[in-house]
């Protein structure tokens, strides 16, 4: 199965970089890629870590549906907050490995699963974090924020403002398009960006919404 599974991968990553988002995934990197998804599988048949069964569809779902952000994300520390089973965070960290990469969740059964991820992944520049976004005060601040389905854009905006450098930037990725208009939730962020994700594979809309912090302080 795990050669199966590394042909999808291999044929998404190959169908993103003739659209232009060029990934520089060498032989290792998927090794570990792949490695990822047996112990995703394995785990979230105890666990339920997340709805999606079949590690075909993993390939599809969390690691390609991961990887197509890759080349709009930038930033030196990046923090994947409700990240799940790591998610976009551990395709990222594996994709970047000078850049380093923290995890936060609030569930205690998800983060001992990035616990293990981290040791049996061999993933140096990843930091795991249980705790609640609005109770996570981190000193230095981040680069960027990601989030996978987390919440809508007004609340993603409110929660992780505060984790961010002037001009920090959230990279929200959204299921559907996304409504432009809510960039005026906060005076304290603006909306930077938005890109139409296409997924291999998946035939489903995708949209990466940008969003920068400014130097104007929320009155939240």
């Amino acid at each position: 199965m795990a050669e199966a599974l590394r042909r999808e991968l291999l044929q998404g990553i190959a169908a993103l970089d003739t659209r232009g988002q060029l990934l520089s995934l060498d032989a290792s990197k998927v090794d570990q890629l792949i490695a990822y998804i047996a112990l995703l599988d394995r785990w979230n048949k105890a666990y339920n870590l997340t709805a999606v069964r079949n590690p075909a569809a993993m390939v599809i779902r969390h690691l390609l549906d991961s990887l197509a952000i890759a080349p709009y994300v930038s930033g030196e520390r990046i923090i994947d907050v409700g990240t799940g089973p790591g998610l976009p965070g551990i395709p990222l960290a594996i994709t970047f490995p000078d850049r380093h990469f923290s995890l936060l969740d609030s569930n205690g059964k998800k983060t001992r699963f990035l616990f293990q991820a981290k040791t049996q992944l061999g993933l140096k520049n990843v930091a795991i974090i249980e705790d609640r976004v609005e109770s996570y005060h981190p000193e230095p601040l981040f680069d960027a924020v990601v989030t996978r389905a987390f919440a809508d854009l007004s609340l993603t905006a409110r929660l992780c403002r505060h984790l961010l450098v002037d001009h920090g930037k959230i990279y929200a990725m959204k299921a559907q398009e996304a409504d432009d208009s809510a960039s005026i939730w906060d005076p304290g962020m603006r909306l930077l960006d938005r890109y139409n994700i296409d997924v291999p594979g998946l035939d489903e809309p995708r949209t990466l919404v940008v969003l920068e912090r400014t130097e104007a302080e929320s009155k939240i």
